[in-house]
């Protein structure tokens, strides 16, 4: 099976250090949903896998969040794209649960849902939290360089193998060209 698996926030969208809180302050980055597009028509499941602690910190609740999920699904499916999945972790970092990045629960979850191996899968994010629980259970890595992304190639050491790119529609077109 052809699937990525992406990060939200700083990848496919604007990032906020206050939260994405509600549909309007959702925001695509420039050619994020061409790339995505772009992967659903060359046959690539696309996942999406984030944090989402903003519910477990009280900032806003799960209608809000399918909201704002609701509003990316249209725009990327007006585009001729589709998101197959989004799983998410409602938790604050102090909870400890499996599911919340670095930890591999999401991605365990994925595989299973999927009935997939993920070794053959792509993980794309913009932080060393968003890529080390996909190698851990096997995908390969690409960091971008949009959201948090300069600064986490500029602070970690990334996993190896970790291919850069300069946003999701470069690590889309490395994708199809492999």
């Amino acid at each position: 099976m052809k699937l990525v698996i992406l990060d939200r926030d700083g990848v496919i969208n604007y990032d906020s250090d206050q939260f994405i809180k509600s549909p309007s302050e959702w925001k695509p980055l420039p050619g994020s949903l061409e790339a995505i597009a772009r992967l659903t028509h060359d046959g690539y499941r696309v996942v999406v896998a984030s944090n989402q602690s903003g519910i477990g910190r009280g900032l806003f609740d799960m209608d809000t969040l399918n909201a704002i999920h609701d509003k990316m699904h249209h725009a990327v499916q007006g585009l001729g794209g589709r998101i197959n999945a989004i799983f998410y972790c409602p938790h604050t970092a102090e909870s400890k649960c499996k599911c919340r990045k670095p930890k591999t629960g999401m991605f365990e979850r994925i595989g299973t849902c999927f009935n997939t191996d993920l070794s053959e899968a792509y993980v794309i994010g913009d932080s060393l939290r968003d890529l080390s629980p996909g190698v851990a259970v096997g995908a390969r890595p690409i960091l971008v360089l949009t959201g948090k992304g300069q600064i986490t190639q500029r602070d970690n050491v990334l996993p190896e193998g970790t291919r850069v790119c300069a946003d999701l529609a470069e690590a889309v077109e490395y994708i199809l060209k492999s």
